[in-house]
């Protein structure tokens, strides 16, 4: 496939290129800390070809280097309509630290896979630069980094609140959540000559105006949060805010968010529809190449496009609402699907690749198993506030039918280059452990299971159950751990029938809010009685705008505004880890000694009997 390529197949990212294709001039420059891999995985890509898809002339620049003489930041000029960046597929801060703040040695987003080629804050570094050195340009921010630092937040690498990502940005309008339609909207009024300080009504974008300045109302009305200083005097106040933020990042009719900040008044417009089966498809079913940028041929593999290249994303969105995680901050609760013919047109440009040896690594999403799922009646989701739609309970409203996804990998199973598809995106095994036999078969979810444990697992099927306390589940908003008995039970009599030999690997998060030393060990003495020795260690990492870490940061849970004790010193959170590892002979007298402290004898005893085995 890479010998039928040209150079000009890519967006051009230099000069020269450009000029292959007989521009004079772009009329968006695309500003990203990634390698430039032209593939639908890569938002910088989505967005380019869209707006190429539109009639723009789109090109971009790749990791520019920010501490030299900044000519990385003008080979193209001054664009004709605007700049558009973004740190990349992660915030700057996630790709470069650990959740104990330590500096990474790699960033799966440079060839091969070196450091140090994208700054700390990256989205404010770029966007600073370019205010500065082309300040008629209009700057647009977007990207997960600015999506989750829209409004007041915790920053855990600074240890403070910061304001809106736009104040230290200085750009001069920001999208957030998945940006094409935002993205593409604002080009269109750009180029019919609207001035970028005049655009104010465009949905999923936030911007600043002067708070004297009087704006009319929306549709659904405004909701004013706590001023961000009113968020720095009083942590409560703070935590208090989010409720509002998170409703309205999810609901099917969203009000306005409005926030001072001193004599500015930001603005946060309520988001776009969720995609259409159309417009999803529309996204995917673009002119990509699949393939990083040819100047990236010395320099080493990608890691994360290694992960990626034989891979199909069936879906966006996620309604599971976990407290730690951003997904839904940034994509939304709502489930977008892709067409059945999408997905396989995919998979078909997949067996083409000059690489390809028959494996398709994973069909999935942001969780594997939500493809086409939505609520059974919309005007019941219309008027919904849940943040989640399967906790404390699977939504009533919520179809949950498996046979869809079933259908798909059985299609892809069928393909003749192909020899086996996995799925390796996570499993929200809750949504098909029903214990009532007439819906399960009804839903498809014994068939299901039965399909995947056989066909699509690679020898190990990881899952995340998170941790063991119903408590902490709770603050997790996960399911029981008693589910995770029953996947189990069903994994393992699934492979005693068919003769195989594959292993289920759990996931687990220590220092979550609401856990314990004490939970961590109870945990891991109930994982060594299930027959586990966790190799998979994740700390909690405190992220802009999730429950979790507003919680971690005020103390208190956004909802009932009641405390909720947090491990938050280095050395509270390194012991949660030892938990992990109580088979190890250096762990074992500090677990010994911590739990006689805490008179859990018991535990030290289930953890460190030498004759059990496991």
């Amino acid at each position: 496939m890479t010998n039928e390529l040209r150079l000009t197949d890519w967006l051009p990212t230099t000069r020269k290129e450009m000029e292959l294709r007989g521009w004079d001039r772009p009329d968006v420059v695309l500003i990203t800390g990634d390698a430039y891999v032209d593939h639908p995985a890569f938002g910088a890509a989505v967005i380019g070809r869209l707006a190429e898809k539109e009639g723009f002339r789109v090109a971009i620049i790749a990791q520019p280097n920010w501490q030299d003489d900044l000519r990385d930041f003008n080979k193209f000029g001054p664009p004709r309509l605007c700049f558009g960046i973004t740190s990349g597929n992660m915030d700057s801060m996630v790709n470069h630290y650990t959740a104990n703040k330590r500096l990474r040695s790699n960033d799966a987003y440079t060839p091969g896979g070196k450091s140090g080629f994208r700054p700390d804050y990256a989205t404010v570094v770029y966007s600073r630069i370019v205010r500065k050195m082309f300040p008629e340009s209009p700057v647009i921010i977007g990207g997960v980094e600015a999506s989750l630092r829209r409004v007041t937040h915790y920053d855990y690498w600074s240890d403070s609140l910061k304001p809106t990502i736009l104040l230290d940005s200085e750009a001069h309008i920001g999208v957030y959540g998945m940006g094409e339609l935002a993205f593409i909207e604002l080009l269109h009024l750009l180029d019919q000559g609207i001035t970028v300080n005049e655009i104010d009504h465009v949905r999923q974008t936030f911007f600043l105006r002067p708070k004297r300045r009087i704006m009319e109302k929306t549709a659904a009305g405004d909701i004013h949060l706590a001023s961000h200083e009113d968020c720095l005097r009083d942590k409560k106040t703070y935590a208090g805010n989010f409720r509002h933020i998170e409703q309205e990042s999810n609901k099917a009719q969203a009000a306005r968010l409005i926030q001072d900040i001193g004599d500015t008044r930001l603005y946060i417009n309520p988001p776009y529809p969720t995609f259409t089966e159309e417009q999803i498809d529309a996204s995917f079913d673009l002119p990509y190449t699949r393939m990083p940028h040819p100047k990236y041929a010395k320099r080493g593999t990608i890691p994360a496009y290694e992960m990626i290249r034989h891979s199909v994303n069936m879906h966006r969105g996620c309604f599971g609402g976990c407290s730690f995680c951003t997904i839904s901050a940034h994509q939304g609760k709502f489930v977008a699907s892709r067409s059945k013919k999408s997905i396989m047109a995919e998979v078909d440009q997949i067996t083409k690749m000059s690489d390809f040896k028959g494996y398709i690594s994973d069909l999935g999403g942001p969780s594997a198993n939500m493809y086409r799922m939505k609520g059974i009646h919309q005007k019941i989701c219309d008027n919904c506030r849940r943040p989640s739609c399967v906790f404390p309970n699977i939504c009533s409203n919520l179809d949950t039918n498996h046979k869809p996804m079933t259908e798909i990998y059985r299609e892809v199973d069928n393909h003749p280059a192909v020899k086996k598809a996995f799925v390796g995106s996570g499993l929200r095994y809750d949504l098909f452990l029903s214990d009532d036999p007439e819906k399960s078969k009804a839903m498809g979810y014994d068939e299901y299971l039965q399909q995947l444990v056989t066909r699509h697992v690679s020898g190990r099927l990881k899952v995340a159950p998170e941790h063991t306390s119903e408590r902490v589940l709770k603050a997790m908003r996960k399911p029981s751990f008693a589910l995770f008995h029953k996947l189990k039970k069903k994994f393992d009599q699934i492979n005693a029938e068919t003769g195989l030999r594959q292993q289920l690997i759990p996931y687990f998060i220590s220092s979550h809010p609401e856990s314990t030393l004490e939970d961590m060990a109870q945990l891991a003495a109930d994982t060594r009685e299930l027959g586990f020795r966790l190799e998979q260690v994740q700390d909690f990492t405190p992220t802009p705008m999730t429950v979790a870490t507003e919680i971690y940061y005020s103390g208190y849970d956004p909802y009932t505004l009641k405390p909720v004790f947090t491990a938050k010193k280095k050395t509270d959170k390194l012991a949660q880890q030892k938990f992990f590892f109580w088979y190890k002979k250096e762990n074992q007298p500090w677990i010994r000694h911590e739990l006689n402290k805490i008179k859990r004898d018991d535990l030290a005893r289930k953890l460190l009997n030498n004759q059990r085995k496991t």
